[in-house]
């Protein structure tokens, strides 16, 4: 286990200047703070969107086509789509653009998050309107609790079900509690995006399977894959204590400190650059409720690791902050008492 060290996490450092294009788009954003997401949203409008329209075009053909999607899958679905969607949850929470812009709002769901497999509109319905709401709770389509969260089979039936009826189970959670303006935001982002695909197969099938639809089943598992790294970690004795913090990470760095994910639980409205800051400020009450915190690593490591079963990395890479745990054997056992499958009636 590790001692709690200097928080090497992105906070905000006020820059002795701004360029001439930040100080223009800090005409339509809200929060100067989030100037990186412009300087994100303009990489992407540089790199990705025009390769995939020629991709479209009969301007090449054969392998000359696949040298320029290899490259392509690389930049878009490898390299900018954690930023990406990241920067999609960060802008759900807090409204990126001014009010009288918010159609580049709509705009940035409606026509670039379909390169990056998200259907428009689903990701604001499921993770404002059901998620946070829920909080993992067994009501939540995306809930971890009904599977043990250490197995593989656990993981595969929790990701297909997600996959074949995670929209449906979605749009039931809104429609059976009267929240017409959810279930209207899902129905008509998902069914838009399905009929878009089929429109777009007659145009051109392999670009269409490539761009679109092969991205967003690969979005939907590296979602799903996050979310049960994330909640992974279920304290049956408080099954609202599901959460975890992963510290000190490149991944913070790249995807707006997504690590500190129960501090996000506890003020989802927190602008990530205050995150870590907030984390210090509450890190003895985190000590006392024994919330796991990460150092160096991320979910996938965890991920990996759980798969895996092997506790003693992840104990390993644990802050024992404030002597939280008394033994790495003690920490172990929690991590796994944690990770059973949770059954109603029976904890």
């Amino acid at each position: 286990m590790k001692a709690l060290t200097v928080i090497t996490d992105p906070v905000y450092t006020e820059p002795p200047s701004f360029s001439a294009y930040e100080r223009f788009w800090l005409k339509y954003i809200n929060d100067k703070r989030d100037l990186p997401f412009i300087h994100l949203l303009t990489a992407i409008h540089i790199l990705v969107i025009p390769t995939a329209i020629i991709l479209y075009t009969p301007l090449l053909q054969g392998w000359y086509w696949w040298l320029a999607y290899i490259p392509y899958f690389y930049v878009s679905q490898m390299y900018f789509k954690g930023r990406f969607g990241l920067m999609l949850h960060c802008i759900c929470h807090r409204k990126l653009f001014k009010k009288p812009y918010t159609w580049l709002f709509h705009y940035t769901i409606w026509f670039v998050c379909p390169f990056f497999g998200h259907t428009p509109e689903t990701y604001f319905a499921h993770h404002m309107g059901m998620h946070h709401v829920e909080n993992n709770m067994i009501d939540d389509a995306s809930s971890t609790l009904p599977y043990q969260r250490d197995s593989l089979r656990g993981f595969l039936a929790y990701v297909g079900r997600f996959l074949i009826l995670g929209f449906t189970d979605t749009f039931m959670y809104f429609f059976s509690r009267k929240r017409k303006k959810f279930y209207m935001r899902l129905t008509y982002g998902e069914m838009s995006f399905y009929l878009f695909c089929i429109g777009m197969c007659f145009v051109n099938l392999q670009a269409t399977l490539m761009i679109f639809i092969i991205p967003f089943v690969f979005a939907r598992v590296v979602m799903m894959l996050g979310n049960w790294a994330q909640h992974a970690f279920v304290n049956m004795d408080d099954l609202e204590d599901n959460t975890i913090n992963c510290i000190n990470t490149p991944y913070n760095q790249m995807c707006w400190n997504d690590g500190y994910h129960a501090i996000h639980h506890v003020r989802p409205a927190m602008h990530y650059t205050e995150i870590p800051g907030e984390f210090l400020k509450i890190k003895d009450k985190l000590a006392e409720q024994k919330v796991l915190i990460f150092d160096g690593i991320h979910y996938l490591h965890i991920f990996i690791w759980l798969m895996t079963k092997r506790y003693d990395k992840l104990a390993d890479n644990l802050v024992n902050v404030n002597n939280m745990f008394s033994s790495k054997e003690e920490a172990i056992a929690i991590m796994k008492e944690r990770t059973k499958k949770y059954k109603p009636g029976l904890q």
